[in-house]
């Protein structure tokens, strides 16, 4: 049977539901940011020995040029490319200071430090790093530090100007970031994708600094209209099945494409009900008629918009970011992007108005109990020499 509008958040309910649950972690994890909180660099690198590292924890400057000379001349500047679309993007959500009336002015301020965790347990992904790197630089951080091993990763570090990295991962690194150690430099911002583990910690030490999110299995949704391009559609859900065991792929369209799983919907409006509801980390449109949804998509991690835009684009060189809300988080969750490096601070110059909201002010802290508050804001009204 097709799926109808009514029935498409139970379909995708039972779409996420196909994938279990990882195992808790949580009591490993919390024992090893338990463990590199209190020993520091001792604990470090007893981890990493023991899950396959090895050498000092920080990557020095020679081994930073000699991977950068490494880097294949077309990587490099495939990453150099993909660097400058990526902070190009991020550049425009800085809105930068505003006034926001009543003598208020909303500063918008870049945390001192940030680490970027970039994974590297099965594979290298120097991508990762540009994505991190890059929104980090847009957003105006200064500090920058960033967990990685593989050569082309410590090569993406140096083609960037990342002078700090350390050669560390999993939950050790997580919670070397968080807690310092005696060669880790603590940070305030921990972004980046990983596996279990490293997210556990992630969560573990949100509050003593910010995260970016929880990154789960990944997960595509295609809505493959009249006018599609099944050879693309068949391409696109290959390329994202390559991120392996969790990872769901889900093709919709008005009948089966040949070669795929096809869920079948009666009609637009029960693809986008279906898509509102499973929150994609990616989304494609692909089909004019599918295309015209993109304005009235609201849950989605990013929306890729027509045949030509592949959500592989999306993982190097579109320019926006790969490090996207999963496991339905696009409810609630944005992409990777300068607000995570960010937090407004309100600066306030009240002058000759002080004395005119004090009697307001003074009446709500009274009713509070907080006779110093009220007092406090009165003390101006007397500087003002209004009473």
């Amino acid at each position: 049977m097709p799926i109808t509008t009514a029935d498409a958040a139970a379909a995708a309910a039972a779409l996420r539901a196909s994938v279990p649950l990882g195992a808790s972690v949580s009591a490993a994890v919390a024992a090893i940011v338990e463990d590199v909180r209190v020993r520091g660099d001792a604990a470090v690198l007893e981890l990493e020995a023991r899950f396959g590292g090895g050498g000092p924890l920080r990557v020095t400057d020679e081994e930073l040029a000699t991977a950068r000379t490494a880097l294949a001349p077309e990587v490099a500047e495939a990453l150099a490319l993909a660097a400058r679309r990526v902070e190009a993007v991020a550049r425009a959500g800085l809105s930068g200071d505003r006034p926001a009336g009543h003598g208020v002015v909303l500063r918008e301020v870049a945390v001192g430090r940030a680490g970027v965790y970039a994974p590297g347990g099965q594979a290298p992904y120097p991508s990762s790093v540009v994505m991190g790197v890059a929104t980090a630089r847009a957003a105006g951080v200064e500090g920058i530090a960033v967990c990685a091993s593989y050569p082309v990763m410590l090569g993406a570090c140096a083609l960037l100007g990342v002078t700090e990295v350390y050669r560390m991962g999993g939950a050790q690194a997580v919670a070397a970031l968080a807690y310092g150690t005696e060669t880790v430099r603590p940070v305030d911002v921990i972004v980046g994708p990983g596996a279990l583990h490293a997210q556990e910690a992630k969560r573990q030490v949100s509050g003593r600094v910010g995260i970016d999110g929880f990154a789960g299995p990944s997960d595509l949704v295609i809505v493959a209209w009249h006018g599609a391009d099944h050879r693309l559609v068949r391409a696109d859900a290959a390329a994202q099945a390559e991120h392996g065991e969790g990872t769901i792929v889900a093709v919709l369209a008005p009948e089966p494409i040949e070669g795929l799983d096809t869920l079948v919907c009666e009609d637009l409006e029960a693809a986008l009900a279906f898509v509102e509801a499973f929150a994609p980390e990616h989304l494609q449109l692909m089909g004019s008629e599918a295309e015209v949804l993109a304005p009235r998509v609201r849950s989605a991690g990013c929306v890729f918009v027509g045949n030509a835009s592949g959500t592989a684009f999306g993982d190097y060189l579109a320019g926006s970011n790969h490090v996207l809300p999963t496991e339905g988080a696009a409810r609630f969750a944005s992409g990777l992007n300068v607000r995570h490096f960010t937090r407004v601070m309100a600066e306030v110059r009240l002058d000759d108005e002080a004395a005119a909201l004090a009697p307001a002010g003074a009446a709500i802290a009274r009713a509070e109990g907080f006779e110093a508050h009220a007092r406090s804001m009165e003390a101006r009204i007397r500087e003002n020499g209004t009473t």
